[in-house]
């Protein structure tokens, strides 16, 4: 079975029933990962794979520490055996480092796993703050204000995405900068 189909089927049986609005979140994640294909080259399957199993650590079945980052990419890694790489994609998703930081748990994310090549981190970042709970497209704008209206500014939730913010936005521009390169690049002339 190939990394991405092992990879949908295994984020459906963690999400879609407890957890069906984050499963469609995943899905439209994912779906904004293949739209990347032209700029990740030989890295498209590994960013896809990551993007639909980013949020599994919210999954009830494998939630331990309350942190999905570290809970997801501890259940890849423990249970599943899986790639390397899509653990530390998992790990370290959209920013997980700063949210490990509010919860008291930097120090075990840093020590577990390493950071992914910068470009799919920006990618994974890209994929995710600019997808919609339901799974539709949006902008990292859109998307930090609805996360912060969610879970309101002084939560957790809240503080962290405030904090990363400029890295998020960040992100979303050498993205974006790269998919402008990439189609100016197939122009005729």
């Amino acid at each position: 079975m190939g990394l991405t189909k092992w990879a949908y089927l295994l984020s459906e049986s963690l999400l879609s029933d407890p957890l069906p609005r984050r499963w469609a979140h995943s899905l439209g994640v994912a779906k904004r990962a293949r739209s990347l294909s032209p700029i990740m080259g030989n890295d498209a399957e590994l960013l896809e794979a990551a993007a639909v199993l980013h949020d599994i650590g919210y999954s009830p079945a494998i939630a331990t520490t309350g942190f999905h980052p570290l809970d997801g990419a501890r259940f890849l890694r423990d249970r599943e055996r899986a790639d390397e790489r899509v653990v530390r994609l998992v790990a370290h998703h959209s920013c997980a480092l700063l949210e490990a930081e509010e919860r008291g748990l930097r120090q075990q994310l840093e020590e577990e796993f390493e950071l992914e090549r910068p470009h799919l981190v920006d990618a994974l970042i890209y994929c995710d703050m600019t997808t919609t709970p339901d799974g539709t497209q949006t902008n990292s704008t859109e998307r930090l204000d609805e996360i912060v209206n969610r879970y309101g500014p002084d939560t957790i939730v809240g503080r962290f995405i405030q904090r990363a913010a400029p890295e998020i936005h960040a992100a979303a521009k050498r993205v974006e900068g790269r998919l402008a390169q990439v189609s100016a690049d197939s122009q005729p002339m």
